[in-house]
């Protein structure tokens, strides 16, 4: 490990004690009593509050009203967070109070002048697809925290154009497609539910203590959602195919690849329309479904839109 990766390293690790010894720092980064003892010094020229106590027992401590000491970032993990903090300027809202802009402007006062030219020439030749996020999430940030808090929410939801009112645990955020989607346990029914976020017109955390733990619920969370009726489904498709599911497949199935090329699920009553569209899109890459009640929505959706496209 080179001295900059140490000290780098070394910053993080004491940050988190209030004491520490010379052994300490031997043992853990395996340099000798002088090469640590340079280290400390180098430590203290960077602006770490480092003190001393002599005596017998002697060892180093930190000042607890300290401020976390400055990170030294390599050039390349300076590109590297650049990249991931770009990627929010797709979302239309986020779970964090920030504005995009003003986080850029505060991580380019960071870097010198010549790192951020090459931070904007690299913006201009390296290209990476984005979804945009254009539906405003208003209320992300208390998902976000009735979720690390553990606590339950009454919601108002617009569904079918119709508000309706649920009682909800939320465990996970994702997004998917340009769309906030939080996934929730409805509490009168213990059922799994998905809310598309930009469709929750009211949220009010309620003050009671929750059902279940957050562990428990992303542990259970796939149990929770296939009902005693679900159908299992498998579909074979061509070894090409494969791709298309590494981009876009859901909890409730999974890949098998082998002498064939499975997929392999469940869905519940209700979701067979959803199910249908899915595999739709491997068009001529599909070879066998089952179960053929499947097969007969998939293929009435094709007569449709064949006969829809007659029409025009």
């Amino acid at each position: 490990m080179k001295k900059s990766e140490r000290l780098n390293d070394m910053i993080r690790y004491l940050n988190s004690r209030e004491y520490f010894n010379l052994s300490d720092l031997m043992a853990k980064y395996n340099i000798s009593k002088s090469t640590a003892l340079r280290d400390i010094s180098s430590l203290e020229q960077l602006g770490m509050p480092i003190f001393a106590e002599h005596g017998r027992h002697g060892r180093y401590g930190i000042l607890k009203n300290r401020l976390l000491s400055p990170i030294i970032f390599t050039i390349d993990e300076v590109y590297a967070l650049y990249f991931a903090m770009l990627t929010l300027e797709s979302y239309q809202s986020t779970p964090f109070h920030l504005s995009v802009h003003k986080l850029n402007e505060k991580f380019e006062n960071c870097l010198s002048n010549n790192q951020i030219q090459q931070i904007h020439k690299m913006k201009k030749v390296l290209q990476f697809e984005v979804n945009q996020h254009n539906n405003v999430s208003r209320f992300l940030d208390k998902i976000l925290k009735s979720i690390l808090t553990e606590s339950s929410c009454k919601i108002h939801y617009l569904k079918n154009n119709e508000q309706k009112s649920y009682h909800v645990q939320f465990f996970k955020i994702s997004a998917r497609f340009g769309q906030w989607y939080a996934t929730g346990i409805q509490l009168n029914t213990n059922k799994y539910r998905v809310f598309r976020c930009d469709r929750i017109s009211f949220i009010e955390e309620q003050g009671m203590k929750s059902h279940y733990s957050l562990d428990e619920l992303i542990h259970h969370s796939l149990e929770i959602y296939q009902s005693e009726k679900s159908i299992d489904f498998e579909v074979e498709i061509s070894a090409q195919a494969k791709d298309i599911f590494y981009k876009e497949h859901y909890p409730s199935m999974k890949i098998e690849i082998g002498n064939k090329t499975v997929v392999k699920g469940f869905y519940n009553a209700g979701e067979e329309e959803f199910i249908a569209n899915y595999f739709m899109r491997y068009g001529h890459s599909v070879i066998s479904v089952k179960p053929y009640s499947l097969k007969q929505i998939i293929q009435d959706k094709v007569e449709s839109l064949f006969n829809h496209y007659q029409k025009l």
